[in-house]
Formats: C-alpha cells, sequence, structure tokens
C-alpha cells in the first residue's frame, strides 16, 4: 500500500458527520483499499484506514453479503494469525461505458473490478442527430442481454464520455446545417438516459481515457503522469499523487495547448498532431479517407503522407509536454490512441527525440511512453467512474444522509 493512499483514506474518516455518514465512509474507505490493494487481509485494512480489528472484520462481511468482496485461500504458514485475502467480486456490480466520439461510438460492458468484457464500435463521418441515439440504445440493449437476469439487476447505468463541446463544434466534421441545428437542441446525456432507460453519468473523454489508463497500470502505479489520447482530436488528464482522491485526476484540454515555431502563426496542438489533422492533409492530396476505424487503415499505401505528418505532430507533442514540465513535475507521459501499435511506437520515439532537442533549463523532460488501454480508453473509463463513484468516491454529500 503507497503511503498517500493511507493519508487519503484517513483523512476522509477525519470527518465529523452524522453516523450514517461514518458507515457509508467506512464502508467506501474499506472497500477503495480492498480495489487498489488486491489480496489485503482484515488486519492490512484496519492497519491503513485507521478502523478497529473489530469494524473492519463488521464491515467486509457486510461488503461480502451485498456480493461486492470476496475472499481468497486462507494464506498459512506466516506470522501471528493466518490472513485470508479480500478481493473486489466482478460479478458485485457492473457498468455500461458509452464514448460519443467526432467518428465513432463505443459501447463496453464493463465488471466492478474495472475489467472490460465485451466492446462494440462503429464508425461514422459525423455523428447522425436522428439516428445516433437508437443505434447506440441497441447496442447497449444487447450487452445487457449477454448478462443473466440476477446479474442485469447489478447494472448501475451508463458511463458517457463525450469530448467538451460536442453538441456545438458537429459543423467542423462537415455535418449538413440540418444536423448542426438538431445537436443545438440535444441533452445528450437526457437523451441517452430517454432510449435505454437507464441513469447516465457525462464525464468529458479525456477525463475518462487518463482514469482508464489509471486503473490499467500495473503495480506499482506512476503517481503523477501526463497523458494524451491521440485520436481524431487530442484529448488528455493529468494525475497527480496517484489520482485515487478525486480531483487528483483531471481533465485537461492537452489538445488547446498553443504552439509555436517562430515562422508559422501560432496554432494548437489539436490543429498539428491529432488524426483529423491528417484526414485534413489526406484531403489536400486528394487520398480518399478511409471509412473504417484508424486501426483498420491501410497505413503503409499513405506512408508518404504519414511520416511528415509524425515529424510534425511528434515535434507539437514535444513542445507542448515541455510547457506542461515547466509547471508539473511529472514522472512520465502517456500516449495512446486507436492506432496501430507500430504507428503510435513511432509517435512516441520521434517525441522522445525531439524532447531530447528542445532547449532546457532546469529538468529534462520526463520520458514519453505507451499506454496500456487503447482506442477504448475513454469508453472504459467512464463506466469505471460511475462504478468508482457509486461504491468508492468520498466526494458525496455526507450531510444528506
Amino acid at each position: 500500500m503507497q503511503k498517500k493512499s493511507e493519508n487519503l483514506v484517513i483523512g476522509a474518516l477525519a470527518r465529523g458527520v452524522a453516523q450514517s455518514g461514518v458507515r457509508i465512509a467506512n464502508e467506501r474507505a474499506v472497500l477503495g483499499l480492498i480495489a487498489i490493494g488486491p489480496g489485503s487481509s482484515n488486519a492490512d485494512v484496519a492497519r491503513i484506514s485507521g478502523l478497529g480489528a473489530q469494524t473492519t472484520s463488521r464491515i467486509v462481511a457486510e461488503l461480502e453479503s451485498r456480493g461486492l468482496v470476496l475472499r481468497g485461500q486462507v494464506l498459512r504458514g506466516r506470522r501471528g494469525q493466518p490472513a485470508t485475502p479480500l478481493f473486489i467480486n466482478p460479478k458485485g456490480a457492473f457498468a455500461i461505458g458509452v464514448e460519443i466520439g467526432w467518428h465513432h461510438f463505443d459501447v463496453i460492458l464493463v465488471d466492478m473490478a474495472g475489467v472490460t468484457a465485451t466492446t462494440v464500435r462503429r464508425t461514422y463521418d459525423w455523428p447522425d442527430a436522428k439516428k445516433l441515439f437508437s443505434v447506440v440504445a441497441a447496442e447497449v440493449e444487447q450487452l445487457r442481454a449477454t448478462l443473466s437476469p440476477e446479474l442485469q439487476q447489478q447494472l448501475v447505468g451508463i458511463g458517457l464520455a463525450t469530448p467538451t463541446g460536442l453538441e456545438k463544434l458537429v459543423h467542423l466534421l462537415g455535418a449538413p446545417a440540418e444536423q448542426v441545428d438538431l445537436w443545438r437542441e440535444i441533452d445528450i446525456a437526457k437523451r441517452l438516459t430517454e432510449v435505454t432507460g437507464l441513469e447516465v453519468q457525462r464525464f468529458n473523454d479525456g477525463h475518462a481515457a487518463t482514469w482508464a489508463e489509471l486503473i490499467a497500470q500495473p503495480h506499482p502505479r506512476r503517481r503523477d503522469f501526463v497523458y494524451f489520447q491521440l485520436g481524431s482530436a487530442v484529448a488528455g488528464g493529468i494525475v497527480i499523487d496517484g489520482g485515487f482522491a478525486e480531483g487528483d485526476c483531471r481533465s485537461a484540454e492537452l489538445g488547446s495547448l498553443m504552439i509555436c515555431d517562430g515562422i508559422t502563426e501560432p496554432t494548437f496542438i489539436h490543429m498539428v498532431a491529432s488524426l483529423d489533422a491528417l484526414r485534413a492533409t489526406l484531403k489536400e492530396e486528394g487520398i480518399a479517407v478511409p471509412a473504417a476505424a484508424p486501426s483498420e487503415w491501410d497505413w503503409a499505401a499513405i506512408d508518404h503522407i504519414v511520416g511528415p505528418w509524425v515529424d510534425q505532430a511528434a515535434l507539437a507533442l514535444a513542445k507542448g509536454i515541455a510547457s506542461v514540465r515547466a509547471v508539473l513535475d511529472i514522472e512520465a507521459v502517456i500516449f495512446d490512441g486507436p492506432m496501430p501499435d507500430a504507428l503510435l511506437d513511432r509517435i512516441i520515439a520521434r517525441t522522445n527525440q525531439d524532447l531530447e532537442r528542445l532547449p532546457v533549463i532546469t529538468h529534462r523532460p520526463p520520458p514519453v511512453v505507451r499506454g496500456h488501454v487503447g482506442a477504448s480508453a475513454a469508453g472504459s473509463g467512464a463506466a469505471q467512474l460511475l462504478l468508482f463513484d457509486r461504491f468508492f468516491s468520498r466526494g458525496w454529500n455526507l450531510m444528506a444522509t
């Protein structure tokens, strides 16, 4: 267990609140410790949380009776009493993640342990306000049908990930005027609730993708990093001090970082390093933009366009990273996105080279490494955030309980 996580839990427990609020806080603290430290024993949880052994044992028994916690095989042969490892029950709850993006939507089933069970992706030139929600609802219903009737009762709702301002910016994708007018009137979360009958909680796509990356990292997790999702636009987020306290995993409009080479007009990382920037170049060269998902493009056939784009994108990203590093002490930068691994590795390698070439005053920039989730990060992260808010979060109104 990491000391920062201990401090966060102890800080949450120290609040003076009504007794029912204390009970909820204790339950969520214990469940959270088991989630971030799978295999912990009752004694481990009691020691880190500051709760008494009997209180911890009672809470674990309650969580187990509700199907949220599983006990593993008793560990013998150690000093002291035999310990029983505790784990989150993957079937204790489920959430569906939906990402509605600029050129695609994802529908994803995620279990209580944060594991993605099923993923469906559909692509489009622009989101059709007349058809999109019924198509998404049909995919949601198909995923629900994969669960038994008993497990369907454990489905808590939909975590929705979208870019900021999607409803106002569809005209940038070439959508007709009728669609632009329709999107101005749409509340995406409300519409999705209407067509699915499920509770919907909306998140920024960069924040959701960053959360998915945080959850997917092997132990010991990086405590401070910046995350770039290189998709149709450049989304991202920042993790500070491990990120498990709400507010420590933050969305960030990293694609809106301004860059300048002193020759051309200042521009944004979005306009250089996004897949939409590559799509624009293909159109300028008279090359048809593939209709399939980027992971399925024939990248070799367009390498004469891709090569210069990689060079420009990497330099833009390196400049953005240098700006972030000037104000934040971070261990690493993580790149991920809906593209083949070989291309992502190529962008990472070139960005690291450019970072080494950029001037520095004090500290060298952090290394850029590959992420762990890929194209489905935003949808997966939205579902995981919904589960976190429901079962682990400390950011609820205790005084209202």
